[in-house]
């Protein structure tokens, strides 16, 4: 009896982690972006993380999309786009959920 709780945990633990998801969220002004977003690079993308706290719970700082544009030389059709990737899941990890960064690309 003593040996199942840790057995249990671990079981709870294992799921917790391969459960998951990463998700996406992807919002278009105007019209879009003009180019195919997965092979923008360079000029045309600005990138930033967003920071939350207990399971994203908790907003500690989040990048603002308009001032991501502005700062790409403006624009009125672009894609925003706000996902959970592998490595802002790995941080969530780490810290156990303290701190779970997400990230926004923005794509004119």
């Amino acid at each position: 009896m003593i040996k199942r709780p840790p057995i249990m945990m671990t079981v709870l633990f294992t799921a917790s982690v391969l459960l998951s998801s990463c998700y996406s969220y992807t919002s278009v002004v105007g019209e879009g972006a003009k180019a195919d977003i997965e092979k923008v690079k360079g000029l045309n993308k600005k990138t930033k993380w967003n920071h939350y706290s207990i399971g994203g719970l908790i907003r500690i700082k989040a990048s603002d999309s308009k001032e991501m544009v502005n700062e790409l030389g403006g624009a009125e059709d672009y894609n925003v786009r706000t996902r959970h990737t592998i490595l802002n899941g790995l941080v969530g990890l780490v810290t156990f959920g303290l701190y779970t960064p997400t990230t926004t690309t923005v794509t004119k």
